[in-house]
C-alpha cells in the first residue's frame, strides 16, 4: 500500500476539528500549501497513524494539521527572506507560518497590540 492509497485526515489546528478526509497522490510537507474545497490551507504538521496487523505496525493513515492561509496578500520580504505580517511591529514572528507572538493568526491591520520596532 503506497502513500497515494492512504486516507489523509485534514485537521484545523487551532480548534482540532476535522475538516474531512481525502486521498493525496503526493507526500505533503509542513510549510506547504494545500488547496481543498476552494480554500487554501498551510500545513503545520504531518502525523502518521499506525495500525498493528499480524504482529507488525503498518502505516494506516496520515493526519495533516493545517491553518487557513490568507497571507499571500500580506507576504513581505526583508533582506530576501519571506515572512508574513507587519515587520515594523515589535511582536512580528519573522516567520512564514506565524504573524506574531500576540496574535499568531492575525490580522495585523488595526491590531491594538502593535508596538513599533525600536531603531538603533
Amino acid at each position: 500500500m503506497g502513500l497515494s492509497s492512504l486516507p489523509t485526515e485534514v485537521i484545523l489546528s487551532h480548534s482540532c476539528s476535522t475538516l474531512g478526509h481525502l486521498y493525496l497522490d503526493y507526500n505533503p510537507q509542513p510549510g506547504a500549501c494545500l488547496e481543498w474545497e476552494g480554500q487554501t490551507y498551510l500545513i503545520l504538521e504531518r502525523r502518521h497513524r499506525y495500525q498493528l496487523q499480524s504482529g507488525r505496525y503498518h502505516l494506516h493513515k496520515i493526519a495533516l494539521y493545517v491553518q487557513t492561509f490568507e497571507a499571500l496578500a500580506e507576504e513581505s520580504f526583508n533582506d530576501g527572506q519571506g515572512g508574513i505580517g507587519d515587520r515594523s511591529c515589535r511582536y512580528n514572528a519573522h516567520s512564514a507560518l506565524l504573524r506574531c507572538a500576540v496574535k499568531p493568526s492575525g490580522p495585523c491591520d488595526g491590531c491594538t497590540d502593535y508596538q513599533p520596532v525600536a531603531m538603533s
